[in-house]
This record gives C-alpha cells, sequence and structure tokens, in this order.
C-alpha cells in the first residue's frame, strides 16, 4: 500500500468519524421510542435527585476543576438522555459502587482528551530518537490512545461492581439467615427483615436498609423494595428473593422454609465458585511449574547439544 492510498484512507476515516458525531451531536427528529425512553431517563433522573435519609451519595467533586468537571458532566448527561442512551448496565455498575454519573461521563470525556494528546506525545519522543518518519503515525496513535482511555473507565467500573456483587450476594446469603430466625422467634415478617438488617453497618445492609425504610415512607411492601433493589443493582437473588416472599408473605412456616433452603442455595453456589476458582489457579500454578521445569531442562541440555552438534 503506497503513501497516497494510506493517505486517502485516513482521510475517509476522518471524515467519516467527524460525520457520525455530527449526525450524533445534532438534533435531529426523534422516534416514539427515543421520546419514551427521554422521558423515563428523566424521570429516573429526577427520582435520583431526591434525598433519601440515610442513603450514601456518590463522592463530591473538589479541587479547582470541580465546577467546570461538575457542568461538563451535567451535559453529557443531558446529550445521553436526548439521545435516549440509557446504559442501563452501566449504570446499575455504577450504581453498586454508589458513584454518580454525571462524574463518570465527565472523567470519561477528559481521559480520551488525555490520550487524545498522548499518543502524538509518545511519536515526538520516538521522532526525537530517530524513530518512526510518517506523518500518519501521530494520528493513528491519538485515536488509538483516546479510544483506549475513554474506555478505562467502563472497564475499572464493571470490574469494581463484579467484586461488589459478589461481596453483597454473601452478605444476602447471611442475611437470609438471620431473617429466618428471627421468624423463628415468633416475629412478623417486616419486623424481622427489619431487624436483621440491623445487625451491622456495612454497605451491603445498609443499601438493604435504606431499601426497607424507603418501602415504608412511600406505603410499598417491603419485598417490592428489596425486588426493586435487585433490579438496580443488577442482582438476581434479590429479585428472586422478592418473587418467592410476593408467594408465601401470609404463612409464616413457609417463609421461614423458603428462606432457609435459598440461604443453603446460595451457600452452596458461593463454595462452588471458591472451588472452581481455586481450581483455575491451581491449573495456573501447575503451568508456571511446567514452564519453569521445561525452562531448567533446556538449560541443562543446551551446553550438551551444543558440544554434540559442534555448534
Amino acid at each position: 500500500m503506497n503513501t497516497f492510498t494510506l493517505t486517502a484512507l485516513t482521510g475517509a476515516l476522518i471524515g467519516l468519524g467527524l460525520f457520525l458525531l455530527v449526525r450524533a451531536i445534532a438534533p435531529g427528529k426523534k422516534g416514539a421510542v427515543a421520546s419514551v425512553a427521554e422521558i423515563d431517563a428523566l424521570r429516573a433522573r429526577a427520582a435520583a435527585h431526591q434525598p433519601v435519609p440515610g442513603a450514601a451519595t456518590g463522592p463530591e467533586l473538589t479541587g479547582p476543576f470541580a465546577e467546570p468537571r461538575a457542568r461538563l458532566g451535567e451535559r453529557l448527561a443531558a446529550f445521553y438522555v436526548r439521545q435516549g442512551w440509557e446504559m442501563r448496565s452501566l449504570r446499575s455498575d455504577l450504581d453498586v459502587l454508589e458513584r454518580g454519573w454525571e462524574n463518570f461521563l465527565a472523567t470519561k470525556v477528559l481521559l480520551g482528551a488525555t490520550g487524545l494528546f498522548f499518543g502524538p506525545f509518545l511519536f515526538s519522543l520516538a521522532w526525537l530518537a530517530g524513530f518512526g518518519q510518517s506523518p500518519l503515525i501521530p494520528v493513528w496513535l491519538a485515536l488509538f490512545f483516546a479510544g483506549l482511555f475513554f474506555m478505562l473507565p467502563d472497564l475499572e467500573v464493571r470490574r469494581d461492581a463484579a467484586d461488589k456483587r459478589r461481596d453483597l450476594r454473601r452478605v444476602v446469603g447471611a442475611y437470609l439467615d438471620l431473617v429466618a430466625m428471627n421468624l423463628a422467634g415468633g416475629r412478623g415478617l417486616p419486623e424481622a427483615l427489619k431487624a436483621a438488617s440491623e445487625v451491622s453497618d456495612g454497605w451491603a445492609l445498609r443499601r438493604i436498609r435504606d431499601a426497607l425504610a424507603d418501602a415504608r415512607i412511600t406505603g410499598q411492601s417491603q419485598w417490592q423494595a428489596l425486588g426493586q433493589l435487585g433490579v438496580r443493582l443488577g442482582v438476581d437473588e434479590l429479585k428472586d428473593l422478592s418473587a418467592s416472599l410476593a408467594l408465601v408473605a401470609d404463612d409464616g412456616a413457609k417463609v421461614r422454609a423458603s428462606l432457609a433452603s435459598r440461604a443453603e442455595t446460595m451457600r452452596h453456589r458461593e463454595l462452588a465458585e471458591i472451588e472452581g476458582s481455586a481450581g483455575e489457579k491451581s491449573q495456573s500454578m501447575l503451568v508456571a511449574q511446567l514452564m519453569l521445569c521445561a525452562g531448567f531442562l533446556v538449560f541443562l541440555i543446551f551446553p550438551a547439544a551444543m558440544r554434540v552438534f559442534q555448534i
């Protein structure tokens, strides 16, 4: 591929990217689906900005650039709403981590802009060292690092959210045992759910306790509040718990048996996951030991092979 073809291809890709950017930013005629999604997003955003007693909020922005960063996050969030981009999975991960949506969007854009300048900076260092002469290299490096830096917050959020969901599932299993014990002690289901959530100040039980407190204020049943919390955090165990409690809420014996069996199932699942993780680590250690032995054998055999073949 000659220089002219490469230049034309690069120009076409940049033009396509600018066209897509203008199409995304420029307001157009929205369909019915986008309009409904915008209304739902505005309603969810208004509900999220209502203060909840005892609920933890995301970390506030501090520093000299806190206000411009907050304004940038608000504009990006409004842009997402106009486009109908809900990003439910990512919002669920941020809700698990108790981070703000606007702050996350501002971080993504600022990191992308940093990557846009980081690529040419690396090229300038390589050019000063005598490597790389093509003028297209800094363009490709800028695009690559901008995309990479833009996606780094997503990877971090998904990794941290997966770890916290794993901790939440462990806590939910213990919470179900506590609820069953309170039911066996003669308490009703609402009192048992509330009392079991007050045994610790950990983040998982605090989220459950806040959901139960909101249910009392709004007039919902407590199992419905747990189901909504499961939907918001992306935890299927809470959604299943809400469905099972809704079926047997009027029968204390059935509730106790259902909670005990569900807690036992969650413990077995957790043990299976731990055993699977331990097996994977054992296999990794075995491969590392085999590679070490192979390297040691090559170290022993190589001098003898050199003498035999007189190389």
